[in-house]
């Protein structure tokens, strides 16, 4: 089966596309890095203004409607770009927070708007920048709670991903959040992040290797350099029909198998990437990395390899 998009959707990822080239995202990653969000939180502006949170937020809270497939369609491109932020846990916070009433009502607009960043984690873990989300969503035993704060900044394997924990306690919001559609919702946004940032890796490696020369020839003119290029291209064109069916059925199973698909896919091209490029490649200053340590991140973020895989033998159902 063939998963075409629209002319519709196509427009939308290749005006998202076009925003996110004009301006400069791997500045806006290291500042995030250390810390410095203003022009982070200028992107997360016009990312918000092209419509892409409120996709997830139905229209009664300010939202489009959740709409999953173009949700895949923009956090494509969102991957492909490297742009930084919590950008998975705010739109699982929208899925945790649309049946909560009247706390959907008061705290739903603000993300549809991109006026406030959310994050989530269950209490006692760590948080994706819980330092810079406005809110702070905490899953504790007796249901959804809205963090009063959070603890220090804790390194993280990608630097833009920074981690806090969450203060406990707060306002209880609901005892029963839909904790099932809010993991297929993180899960199939955090594929699609994924497949943009396997992608952009990919994209760079090509033009690297038909440049770089060895014995006075391009080295993507080796045998060897071809196959592995190919093997990379492959598994991310495997997995881009598995994400944009995911995105239709919504099934758990289906979602679980995109994701793990997806970002097996990246972080082998980030293994392909790393190799080709040679030394250059481990260094931070080189703009690769930090497409390299999101594709390792973005491969455990909600839901390891192992995990998804026992989603996908369990079966799965619509959430």
């Amino acid at each position: 089966m063939r998963f075409l998009l629209d002319a519709e959707q196509r427009a939308f990822a290749e005006s998202l596309g076009a925003m996110l080239t004009s301006v400069d995202t791997p500045s806006a990653v290291r500042d995030w890095s250390r810390g410095e969000h203003a022009r982070g939180r200028a992107l997360w502006s016009r990312v918000a203004d092209a419509g892409v949170f409120a996709l997830a937020v139905p229209e009664e809270y300010g939202g489009l409607g959740v709409r999953p497939v173009e949700l895949a369609v923009a956090f494509v491109e969102l991957g492909r770009h490297a742009v930084p932020g919590p950008l998975v846990e705010t739109v699982t916070a929208a899925a945790l927070l649309s049946e909560t009433d009247p706390a959907a009502k008061r705290l739903l607009p603000a993300l549809a708007s991109g006026e406030a960043m959310a994050t989530v984690a269950h209490e006692g873990s760590y948080a994706l920048d819980g330092d810079v989300a406005g809110t702070r969503l905490a899953l504790a035993p007796d249901g959804l709670h809205l963090s009063p704060g959070h603890g220090p900044v804790r390194p993280s394997l990608d630097p833009a991903r920074r981690l806090t924990p969450l203060t406990p306690g707060g306002e209880l919001l609901t005892p029963a959040p839909p904790l099932g559609r809010a993991l297929v919702t993180a899960r199939l946004a955090t594929a699609a992040q994924a497949l943009g940032v396997g992608l952009a890796l990919l994209d760079k490696t090509v033009a690297h290797v038909g440049q770089r020369t060895q014995f006075g020839v391009p080295i993507g003119s080796f045998q060897a350099v071809k196959h592995r290029l190919a093997d990379a291209k492959i598994a991310l064109e495997f997995a881009r029909p598995l994400l944009f069916g995911a995105a239709l059925t919504m099934d758990r199973a289906d979602v679980a198998a995109a994701k793990v698909t997806a970002c097996e896919a990246a972080y082998t091209t980030a293994r392909t990437a790393l190799q080709l490029h040679g030394a250059i490649g481990y260094t931070a200053e080189y703009e690769l990395s930090l497409w390299l340590t999101k594709a390792r991140a973005l491969r455990t973020a909600w839901g390891s390899p192992r995990e998804c895989r026992d989603t996908v033998i369990q079966g799965g159902d619509r959430q």
